[in-house]
């Protein structure tokens, strides 16, 4: 884990998160928190991190998710050298299994 994100403002946002109870609360709470261009760009790299999972090219997954390449290879990053994060949330919904373990 990245120890400069680890501060209290982001434990407290994150808690925030956690307490959320539904997809309408998500909703409310995001809506409030990011703007509509942050929001889409969140989950633009959520489907990139899934395309890449599920080996797309590059090319069909900018012609699919509008993304630059440098926002794909950005994320190709992060589930190679990062957290597994992306692995766990994947794992967690159902949508890819982890083939990393």
């Amino acid at each position: 884990m990245n120890n400069k994100i680890k501060t209290p403002a982001v434990e407290q946002l994150f808690e925030a998160v956690l307490c959320l109870k539904n997809m309408d609360e998500c909703f409310g709470f995001f809506e409030d928190i990011c703007t509509i261009n942050e929001l889409l760009s969140l989950s633009q790299r959520f489907e990139v991190a899934k395309m890449l999972r599920e080996k797309k090219t590059y090319l069909d997954i900018a012609e699919k998710t509008g993304a630059s390449t440098a926002t794909i290879s950005r994320v190709n990053r992060s589930l190679n050298y990062g957290n597994d994060g992306y692995d766990m949330v994947f794992e967690r919904m159902g949508i890819i299994e982890n083939d990393n373990e």
